[in-house]
Formats: C-alpha cells, structure tokens, sequence
C-alpha cells in the first residue's frame, strides 16, 4: 500500500493523523523522513494526541526519545544526532525496535541514521516540502515501506 497526498495547513495535518490514528495499535513501527523542518514532530504531535495522550509533544532531537502516555505506551524518538546503528544500541534503543517486547508504538524520526536497527517496520511516513507552507505526505505500508 501507498498513499500521497497534499497536505496545505495544520488543520489538515490534524485531520490526516485523526485517519492515521485509527490504524495503530500496539506494537507498531511507524519512520518519519524528511527534511529538518518538514513537520514529522508536528505531526507526532497530532498523533499523539488522537492516541488519547494530553502529554506535551516536543522534539527529542537532544534526549533521543519521549514517552507520552495514551491509550497505550507512545515512544518518540529522534535519531538525527546519532550516527550510527551501533550508537542507538549503545543507548539500549534496540529493545524498542523488537516487537516481541514492545508493549506501545514507535514513532521514529531520522531513522536512516541508524540503518539496520529497526527491521519490523508498519508504515513509513516520507513528508516532502513542497514549499514553506504545502507538504506531500507520503505513506508506505509493511514489506513496501523503506526510509529511501
């Protein structure tokens, strides 16, 4: 499966990740690529919160993952400062990426930093500036999703 689509606001930002959210359960992978600025914390944030967690989403570009609690267990992590899938392992991260252990869903920002790591992945979300205020989001389901 793959969809795109034209995103032009926040509101319809808030209204892809209200559809979105009705497709995650645990345990769930979920990639967000794209360029430094391209909105994926924007829209972790709005996922979070139809995943029915009141918690403050920010980016964790400098502690690497967040928790929020909602429904169930919510992992966001930000793997831009890494360089390595060794580095990810050395902070003990591989244990997320093992869905057999996984007890939430994994949102994961900048994965192709650490190539290799996660292996199981749901869906991969590519969002694309088109310009300041226009994205194309690109959605990739199971075995078809790849961060390329």
């Amino acid at each position: 499966m793959k969809i795109q689509m034209d995103i032009f606001s926040i509101k319809q930002i808030d209204y892809f990740a209200r559809a979105f959210s009705k497709l995650i359960k645990p345990p769930m992978i979920v990639l967000l690529v794209g360029d430094l600025g391209s909105g994926k914390t924007t829209l972790v944030k709005h996922l979070v919160k139809y995943l029915g967690s009141d918690d403050d989403v920010t980016s964790p570009t400098f502690t690497l993952m967040n928790e929020y609690n909602g429904k169930f267990p919510i992992y966001h992590f930000d793997m831009y400062r890494l360089s390595s899938m060794e580095e990810a392992v050395a902070v003990g991260f591989e244990e997320y990426f093992d869905k057999s252990k996984l007890d939430g869903v994994c949102f994961v920002e900048w994965p192709e930093n650490v190539e290799g790591l996660i292996k199981d992945v749901d869906f991969v979300i590519r969002i694309d500036k088109i310009d300041d205020n226009a994205r194309k989001l690109t959605v990739t389901e199971g075995k078809d999703a790849s961060c390329n």
